[in-house]
């Protein structure tokens, strides 16, 4: 059975996806449902205390939600607001859970509410700070483990040999620096004198050499951001080469996740037919190429937990296995705190 970690913030969704009608995700397999109200974005346990129908397919009336099935309605707190066959009693509340929405996305805290701290809210100010024309937003459900997720990304060699017209081409060879941060770690990979990768052709060409450079930051439980950035081989790199991209892995259930993909450009910021060509060519990458791949990995895996499996480890895996050593940690040292008993 996978244990979660509670006490951290989990994008439910980007702030685009939450419209009129209600929003449903199951998040660490706790289906919650998202509305928003004049007040703000609400999350409830998407199950009707009545009968338990999902709210979700109900609809919002006066800032409350209303069950489709016999028309109770709860506010954002979970209470009954609304009972059309008798009280409203207290006992008809539902479970709500904090959420923020900051960064043009949905954060949800899944934990102790009392412990609730948008301190912890990732960083990601980059997103604020980039037009929507210069924005590239993807979200995927994969039928695989937010770890593997995590690993995917973690261990960027696999870019030459998954995704070898588009995005492949200078990460074989890197050993690899792994470095513990204040907020997690960070792998980097730094090749010059490339072959520049077909992504960059717009900017260099290929008969040009470059240099490229990539660095992953990850925080727990699975947030990261990816820095890239290809230059001429005969100049050095500035902020303005650099594409940050936020890479979010929500998990769903054990072997289920939602991902959530945000790419940031400080080049052609206005130019939204150019994000259009990105966004195919990065589509193909995550969907087509990506997913098949995790999906056919969980499917190898099963529900045995991998460690059980004892991988054939390389080097190229040294950022995958500090970032599952350090969850797994942080997720011991939560379940200690809640079994111990209180003073």
């Amino acid at each position: 059975m996978e244990n979660f970690l509670l006490n951290r913030w989990y994008q439910f969704g980007f702030s685009h996806e939450l419209g009129d009608v209600p929003l449903a995700r199951t998040i660490i397999d706790i289906p919650v449902v998202a509305f928003r109200a004049s007040t703000g974005i609400s999350a409830l346990l998407d199950r009707c205390p009545h009968r338990f129908a999902p709210l979700s397919t109900g609809t919002i009336e006066q800032d409350r939600i209303v069950c489709g099935y016999h028309g109770l309605a709860f506010d954002g707190s979970g209470r009954c607001a609304l009972n059309p066959h008798g009280r409203a009693t207290t006992a008809l509340r539902v479970q709500s859970f904090p959420v923020e929405e900051r960064h043009g996305a949905i954060w949800i805290w899944m934990g102790d509410a009392r412990q609730a701290d948008t301190g912890l809210i990732p960083d990601l100010s980059f997103i604020d700070e980039t037009p929507e024309t210069a924005r590239i937003h993807f979200t995927l459900a994969i039928r695989a483990s937010y770890r593997l997720v995590t690993d995917n990304l973690l261990d960027l060699s696999h870019a030459d040999y998954l995704h070898p017209d588009s995005l492949g081409g200078v990460m074989t060879g890197v050993r690899p620096a792994v470095a513990e941060t204040d907020a997690g770690l960070a792998v980097e990979w730094e090749n010059r004198d490339v072959v520049p990768p077909p992504r960059f052709h717009e900017r260099i060409s290929a008969s040009q050499r470059a240099n490229a450079w990539t660095r992953a930051e990850w925080q727990a439980p699975a947030v990261m951001v990816i820095k890239t950035a290809l230059t001429p081989a005969d100049r050095g790199r500035s902020r303005e080469d650099e594409v940050w991209a936020l890479h979010s892995m929500t998990p769903e259930t054990a072997q289920s996740t939602h991902y959530f993909v945000c790419g940031t450009r400080r080049d052609r910021m206005d130019d939204a037919e150019y994000s259009t060509r990105l966004r195919a060519m990065l589509q193909r990458a995550f969907e087509h190429e990506d997913k098949p791949m995790l999906e056919d990995q969980q499917r190898r895996i099963g529900t045995a937990d991998l460690s059980s499996l004892r991988p054939m480890l390389l080097p190229i895996d040294a950022g995958a296995v500090l970032a599952r050593r350090k969850l797994d940690r942080l997720i011991a040292q939560e379940q200690a705190a809640d079994s111990a008993p209180s003073q």
